[in-house]
């Protein structure tokens, strides 16, 4: 089992000995989600003016600049990514995979992990985005043999060279990929720890001393990978869009966090940092040294002019659609992750009250929204359509159904069972109310279920509309695929918000406490 040194450890045992050193670079981004263009600091889009006056954030044009300047200070550098490159952004609904593809091409990537959404639209597209990168795309964790598509092409893990020394990469994913996204009834997925063990076995058997797993798995899933094995050297994660730094107060965790001999980092999401992890191995391939920091892609962040040029034109078919005003609003509508997967947010108020307004006239008394399929702010003043559509991107359409109070109240305990990994199921609901507890066990926190006013009663029907994501069990959801009643291909969940939006402009957002925690 490899060690981890502390600086002044490595000094010692290397005084007087000529002990070969190699040091590496590792850049690194995640949760890309299509921010092809510049992004506000609501992690939506951002005027040209706003731009210009240095107030936005990522895009590739900017990438493109802060990683060749990266790898100018490395003597060895490796550009690898934690996974969800795809969906977020009208670019993603119109090009698929292909746009990402060309860009991480033009970047100089070496690797990249499968996140969940990159089986958004099935095997198909994930295979077309790699056949069309020029760098290994891997997922350990998954048995993807019975998928032609994906049978002969995904590996688990591969090996790189770069300054003379083999580094090998490992891919991980979530183990509910099955529930986050559509990966289709042939590929089944598996326990992250044991899947990465086994590929650590097999490369340190090859004579490959320097392991580094990219993982879409989340902050607290990286830590028990990283306490449950042996051999790895660095986690590169995703999934959780965690900021780890040593000078952000809004940090996670510090950059790197260190569990045991491994190295985790992770750089929050949108393009918005670029990671840059320095590590150094001594000769036996024993981690010696890991430091650095997330660097801020922000306004002062020299755009490459060419690639700055190519975005815009690949902007243009989609023009039309996102500068379409739909609506005003009074004030910030709140929809961050961190309120919207965790309590009522201001968001969630809004597409559950549109939903709901939708098919009230159906008899529909109860909406239910995924906290997860909520992906951004929209600032104060007109809006969008292009920014409704980087809210909801998934284009999720809305879905009624019937089902039993005590269904409803298995559903909510399923949307809280994960707060504590600040999982996309929590639920944003409109024509009931709630509180819950999660001092108490999953399954075990839901109380005060209220409907139009009054407590539920667990063996009434009633009429509930979500999201077609939802109701067909994802996100866990799975006790309302045998729903009765359901049909799930009405209008698409952006056009009913936009359309409530307008309704009701300029909107006001608000939360009422409709969800409690005790």
């Amino acid at each position: 089992m490899k060690r981890f040194l502390t600086a002044s450890a490595a000094l010692a045992l290397t005084s007087g000995m000529a002990a070969a050193e190699y040091n590496l670079t590792i850049l690194h981004t995640n949760d890309f989600h299509a921010r092809f263009e510049p992004i506000s600091k609501y992690d939506s889009g951002c005027s040209a003016e706003d731009d210009a006056a240095g107030e936005c954030f990522g895009g590739s044009a900017r990438l493109v600049t802060a990683i060749a300047e990266a790898r100018a200070r490395s003597d060895n550098a490796i550009l690898v990514d934690g996974g969800d490159q795809f969906q977020g952004t009208l670019f993603y609904t119109y090009y698929k995979g292909t746009l990402a593809a060309e860009m991480m091409n033009k970047l100089g990537y070496d690797g990249m992990t499968v996140g969940n959404h990159e089986f958004d639209d099935g095997p198909e597209v994930l295979r077309g985005f790699m056949d069309a990168v020029n760098f290994p795309v891997l997922m350990s964790n998954a048995d993807v043999s019975r998928e032609p598509l994906l049978a002969d092409k995904l590996a688990k893990s591969t090996v790189i060279e770069r300054g003379g020394e083999k580094i090998g990469l490992i891919g991980l994913t979530p183990e509910d990929t099955d529930e986050l996204a559509s990966p289709g009834d042939n590929i089944t997925f598996s326990d992250p720890v044991a899947a990465v063990q086994g590929e650590v076995d097999r490369l340190t058997a090859e004579g490959v001393n320097k392991i580094i797993v990219l993982s879409h798995s989340g902050y607290r899933t990286d830590q028990r990978v990283a306490a449950e094995t042996s051999g790895v050297d660095v986690i590169v994660g995703g999934h959780s869009n965690s900021l780890l730094s040593n000078t952000n107060d809004r940090a996670e965790g510090p950059y790197p966090t260190m569990v045991g001999d491994t190295a985790i980092v992770q750089a929050y999401a949108y393009g918005k940092f670029l990671g840059e992890l320095n590590v150094t191995f001594d000769d036996d391939g024993t981690l010696t040294e890991a430091k650095g920091e997330p660097i801020l892609i922000d306004g002062q962040v020299a755009k490459d002019a060419a690639t700055a040029t190519r975005i815009a034109e690949a902007a243009k078919p989609l023009e039309e659609i996102r500068n379409k005003i739909v609506a005003e609003t009074a004030a910030e509508i709140v929809g961050v992750r961190e309120d919207c997967r965790a309590r009522e947010c201001a968001m969630g108020n809004l597409i559950a009250d549109a939903m709901l307004a939708r098919v009230k006239d159906q008899g529909v008394q109860i909406a239910i929204q995924n906290g997860g399929g909520i992906r951004a702010s929209i600032d104060a003043g007109k809006v969008t359509m292009g920014e409704v559509l980087t809210v909801l991107p998934f284009q999720n359409t809305l879905s009624t159904f019937e089902v039993t109070g005590e269904t409803i109240i298995a559903a909510l305990e399923n949307g809280v069972s994960q707060h504590e990994e600040g999982a996309g199921r929590f639920p944003q609901v409109a024509g009931m109310s709630f509180a819950f507890d999660v001092s108490q066990p999953a399954g075990s926190r839901i109380s005060d279920v209220m409907v139009g006013g009054a407590a539920i009663d667990p063996a009434k029907v009633y009429a509930v509309v979500s999201n077609n994501y939802v109701r067909n069990g994802g996100d866990g959801y799975d006790m309302f695929k045998t729903a009765a009643n359901a049909y799930d291909f009405g209008p698409d969940l952006a056009d009913v918000t936009a359309e409530f939006l307008a309704e009701h402009g300029p909107y006001t957002p608000y939360t009422d406490g409709r969800i409690s925690a005790k």
